[in-house]
């Protein structure tokens, strides 16, 4: 491999001759030899955006040269663009104020505006600290792109996810209002409901959630820039947070805004941490609603029945014929993995020392991978299960006919104590409901048949 000399100030590195990154990176990727977890694509996108920006604001303040500043934004384009991907390769498990991964945007992007700038005839070098990083530090600006990822990763994959299978469950929940079945509460039999009703609850999971998410979101569009070292907002202009915001805000289309306080925003990392727990939430509906569908659709004739679910792939190889409910498998495994990474998240966020907190790389890798996993395991769920389900008529009528539950519906006619001794005799003795009733002289056949009537027992009766 070819290599160039790159100094920093600590001394010389060999560094790979096609790659844009200098000492610092190098050191970085010689000194953290841990794991397979690079840092996610997203943080790298969300640092370009953001030094695009804080040249943009110096530029405005006049705190560098418009040229420089130009050539800083057009390289800082070519990031977002996937072009120079391969140029960013340092682990999570660095530093843990992500100084490298820093350091790693500011020698990409001083190398490539170098280079734009000779490509026009300009004699100019871009400094990585100088230029790239001029107004800023780590210990802002690692923050700030933590937040600038978060809030597009939940609002551009997260939330649509979440209204796609909503949808789905509304049409089903639309479709299946008229199909009455029994109800179930601690997993015994409980009075009876339409299968529409039962979805209408998933339903309703998902649109809570998507407005805690909404909510919780809000919070993290406050950025640390211009707080640079501890939050005095050393070496930068008053004004230079607030423009650097405005530039953010623009190129991602979202409301970010300069945090009201630096200290907070360098120590404290409770606004992604509320979100992620936001997210937590919904893992644990989408565990709920994924476990009801395997549960429902159980069998095909020793278990509940009660719905249908594709077939998308043989379920076994040893039992010809088995169909196994992968979809909610894959979901509650991704919904598991999610509560794990809240709670490295809970613990990480309570480690703010002074006047920073050092575990901001495993913070946002958490968070990430809990936001795309969420959005592929719903689409996912939604297009390979959801979308096809249907309720097994039959299965739901047995069920629904030999239960003893609708006794309930007697209690106001003959009382609780009556009601429990029938449905107790019908199950010692094998009984229907209507033969323990008729046998107990407390009803006739048509009282019963008037009374017990599964269509009233769905709503409240006046």
């Amino acid at each position: 491999m070819d290599y160039r000399i790159e100094k920093d100030t600590l001394g010389e590195m060999k560094v790979p001759a096609d790659k844009h990154w200098a000492a610092q990176t190098q050191r970085s990727l010689e000194n953290f030899k841990i794991g397979k977890e690079v840092m996610p694509i997203e943080v790298v996108h969300a640092f370009a955006i953001l030094k695009r920006s804080a040249a943009l604001a110096n530029k405005r303040l006049n705190k560098i040269e418009p040229e420089k500043a130009d050539a800083i934004a057009k390289a800082a384009d070519e990031v977002l663009s996937g072009e120079l991907d391969d140029h960013f390769p340092l682990v999570v498990w660095q530093t843990g104020s992500g100084t490298q991964s820093n350091m790693n945007m500011n020698e990409v992007l001083a190398r490539r505006a170098t280079e734009i700038l000779k490509e026009k005839g300009e004699d100019l070098t871009i400094h990585p600290n100088d230029d790239v990083n001029r107004s800023q530090s780590s210990n802002d600006t690692f923050p700030t792109a933590m937040h600038i990822a978060a809030v597009e990763k939940v609002e551009n994959d997260v939330l649509p996810a979440i209204d796609i299978l909503k949808n789905t469950l509304k049409e089903k929940q639309q479709a299946f209002e008229d199909v009455i079945k029994i109800g179930r509460t601690h997993l015994q039999d409980a009075t009876p409901l339409t299968l529409g009703q039962e979805f209408s609850g998933w339903n309703r999971m998902l649109e809570k959630s998507s407005e805690m998410i909404k909510e919780s979101i809000e919070h993290v569009k406050d950025l640390a820039i211009g707080g640079t070292a501890v939050g005095t907002g050393i070496n930068a202009h008053p004004k230079f947070g607030e423009y650097v915001a405005e530039e953010i805000s623009t190129v991602t289309e979202k409301s970010f805004r300069s945090a009201p306080n630096k200290f907070h925003s360098l120590t404290s990392h409770d606004e992604i941490n509320y979100a992620h727990g936001a997210l937590k939430g919904l893992a644990a509906d989408l565990m709920k609603i994924a476990n009801d569908v395997r549960w429902l659709s159980s069998g095909p004739r020793s278990g509940l029945s009660e719905i249908t679910i594709p077939a998308n792939e043989p379920g076994s190889s040893i039992m010809p014929g088995k169909v196994n409910p992968t979809q909610s498998e894959a979901l509650t495994m991704v919904a598991s993995q999610v509560m794990g990474n809240d709670a490295t998240i809970g613990f990480a966020a309570s480690q703010g020392n002074f006047e920073l907190n050092v575990f901001k790389p495993v913070i946002i890798y958490n968070f990430l991978q809990s936001s795309y996993l969420l959005a592929d395991a719903m689409v996912s769920f939604n297009d390979k299960c959801a979308v096809g389900i249907e309720p097994n008529h039959e299965k739901i009528e047995e069920h629904l006919r030999n239960s003893l539950m609708l006794v309930t519906a007697l209690n106001p006619h003959i009382g609780y104590e009556n009601a429990a001794k029938i449905a107790k005799s019908a199950h010692e003795k094998g009984q229907t409901l209507k033969e323990a009733v008729l046998e107990s002289g407390l009803l006739t056949e048509e009282q019963f048949e008037e009374i017990v009537d599964p269509s009233k027992m769905i709503s409240p009766q006046e």
